[in-house]
């Protein structure tokens, strides 16, 4: 799980209950109108589903699991799978990666590496590693712009339950201590709007555009590091290659330990 979200979650939560308690309120005063969390989150998902329609609606509980998810892409450990077996390919033949691609558990790859093997034309390789990117990318942008739509209408619906209240409240103008009370349950409609937008849909909508570009840039590298290995490419020269789409301090040396990030002037200094 990734516990950076939901400790962000819990964490903004309780910020927000701690602030109202140190202006002198009580936590059980958020709950007190239930009917307009009812109102926001039923009618922001309703919006939602007009938006993006059915198919990916019905995926919304899935694509949450996603942003809760822990991604295990390893860029490190692909980079040293692929150095060698470039080295492998260059000793035995492509032929002989065909026992390693069954090894692999990550299915692009695998795919990448039986087109390979199967002989199949760099351009062509090329071509369908990048459609199933692309098509990759299109997925998880629907389901992120899910969220951002609902981030979107949380406000306006939780503004219908303050106008709502406020409708309400304007019954009561006869006994001030009921208008009082009414007038401040009507606000708590945008409170709430406020906090879905900000502290679920938008952070939800924005961590799986996050951990898409991550799995897209992921998916560039193994395709570069599988043209490589087609192409017959010198392991040192595919490692290389495949360090560029690193952090320098992610960068690893050829004996597979992280190289110094230490600069030409810091070591002079030394």
């Amino acid at each position: 799980m990734d516990l950076s979200s939901l400790l962000g979650l819990v964490v903004g939560f309780a910020t927000v209950v701690v602030v109202l308690i140190l202006d002198g309120g009580e936590p059980g005063q958020l709950f007190a109108v239930p009917q307009a969390i009812l109102l926001i989150f039923v009618g922001s998902l309703s919006a939602t589903a007009i938006s993006v329609g059915a198919k990916t609606f019905a995926a919304l509980p899935k694509i949450i699991s996603e942003a809760f998810r822990q991604h295990k892409h390893n860029p490190s450990e692909a980079i040293e799978l692929l150095t060698k077996m470039a080295d492998k390919a260059r000793r035995e033949g492509l032929l002989a990666l065909e026992e390693e691609s069954k090894k692999i558990k990550d299915p692009f790859l695998q795919k990448g590496i039986m087109l390979v093997v199967d002989g199949v034309d760099p351009a062509q390789v090329r071509s369908i590693l990048e459609t199933n990117i692309e098509n990759l990318e299109e997925r998880h942008k629907k389901g992120a712009a899910a969220f951002s739509g609902a981030g979107a209408f949380a406000p306006t619906f939780g503004i219908i339950g303050t106008v709502m209240g406020l409708m309400h409240a304007l019954e009561m103008l006869d006994d001030p201590k009921k208008l009082a009370e009414a007038i401040a349950g009507a606000f708590l409609a945008t409170l709430w709007g406020l906090l879905f937008a900000n502290l679920i849909f938008l952070p939800l909508g924005n961590n799986l555009k996050n951990k898409s570009a991550q799995e897209v840039h992921y998916r560039y590298l193994l395709t570069e590091g599988i043209l490589a290995l087609q192409a017959g490419e010198n392991p040192r020269i595919v490692r290389e290659k495949l360090n560029a789409f690193l952090a320098p301090k992610e960068v690893k040396s050829d004996d597979g330990k992280k190289k110094s990030t230490t600069t030409s002037t810091e070591s002079a200094k030394a």
